[in-house]
């Protein structure tokens, strides 16, 4: 049996890939180790008998190995391929695990925010500011040359921050995280990203009824 993950199809077009960054995350760990795979695209808006018995939560990305299990959760996931497949590594040391894990969480309240007074940019910029510092002293990624785990993760939170503030805010990562800049350029172009990526129109599509909400 074949390596199979099921991920988010995108709002209004179930047959293209959608804005999950959880989903990428896992299709990124895939790419990266040449594994080959069977991509099931999930409409969440309209979700199929069969996903619901594979993931009764009806949570994406789900993944089979190949022998049948169905796996939820994009941590455990890529725990489960870093195993399966271990060449090559993508083993994050665990002093490196945590950087930039609090960004995504600010960013949301950022997006979501409607009060300019309520500390919300500032605490995002806190934390490029501390990603940007690990980067200059660490870098190009976050454990040095090669790409690991946790750039896996951070990545297409990052493209899901720069697509959406920009177009829902006007706002920009600023010019001064030249480190933050350099590495999202990086990320962003490498082969397994660009293939992986959901086009920015559904991106902003899956934003819009949260920050309009």
């Amino acid at each position: 049996m074949a390596v199979e993950v099921c991920v988010k199809a995108a709002v209004g077009a179930p047959d293209t890939l959608g804005d999950c960054p959880f989903s990428q995350r896992v299709l990124l760990t895939l790419e990266e180790k040449k594994v080959p795979y069977e991509m099931k695209l999930v409409d969440l808006g309209n979700k199929p008998e069969w996903f619901l018995e594979i993931s009764p939560e009806g949570k994406v990305p789900v993944f089979n190995s190949g022998d049948g299990k169905w796996i939820a959760d994009s941590d455990v996931i890529t725990q489960i391929i870093e195993e399966k497949f271990p060449t090559p590594s993508l083993v994050t040391p665990p002093e490196h695990a945590s950087v930039g894990s609090k960004i995504f969480p600010a960013f949301v309240k950022f997006l979501k925010s409607k009060d300019a007074s309520d500390g919300s940019e500032k605490a995002l910029l806190d934390e490029l500011q501390a990603l940007d510092e690990h980067l200059k002293a660490h870098g190009p990624y976050i454990n040095g040359e090669n790409v690991s785990a946790a750039d896996l993760s951070l990545g297409p939170k990052l493209f899901h921050l720069q697509v959406a503030l920009e177009h829902f805010k006007g706002w920009k990562i600023p010019e001064n995280l030249t480190s933050v800049h350099a590495y999202t350029n990086a990320l962003f172009s490498r082969e397994s990203f660009v293939k992986t990526k959901p086009a920015t129109e559904y991106l902003i599509a899956g934003w819009a009824p949260k920050v309009n909400a």
